[in-house]
């Protein structure tokens, strides 16, 4: 196809970046929501129609780490996000809209569980070629 570009290839560490990103990211979200700032969704200087370019950004941010860091990291980030979820209420959570018609439940999910929908594929992918 002419002048067709071929995306960059992700690597096992970009893969751990983006889930990193996005979970940082929905924490992020939360403790500026608990300090009653506004949210910039999906983050300051993107639209939701940008995320590869967001992805992009994880890679950046977390580029120094090795992949042994990356995988601490996610172990941790993940831990701080399944505490922050549990010390909400049901009410808080999917008792009333957050973000547009979603509830914060609805947005943590979302912006958590597709990400690591989206590692599985490549995972998967990865594991047949």
């Amino acid at each position: 196809m002419a002048g067709h570009v071929a995306a960059p290839t992700m690597s096992p560490a970009d893969l751990v970046a983006y889930l990193l990103g996005w979970n940082e990211l929905v924490l992020k979200w939360l403790e500026r929501d608990d300090q009653g700032l506004p949210v910039d969704f999906p983050e300051t200087g993107f639209q939701w129609n940008e995320l590869g370019r967001l992805a992009q950004k994880f890679y950046q941010d977390y580029g120094e780490l090795s992949y042994p860091q990356l995988l601490d990291a996610l172990v941790h980030v993940k831990q701080r996000l399944v505490g922050a979820i549990a010390a909400r209420s049901d009410q808080e959570l999917y008792g009333r809209a957050w973000y547009g018609e979603w509830t914060k439940g609805r947005m943590i999910q979302f912006n958590t569980s597709s990400p690591y929908a989206n590692a599985r594929g490549r995972i998967r992918k990865w594991l047949k070629a």
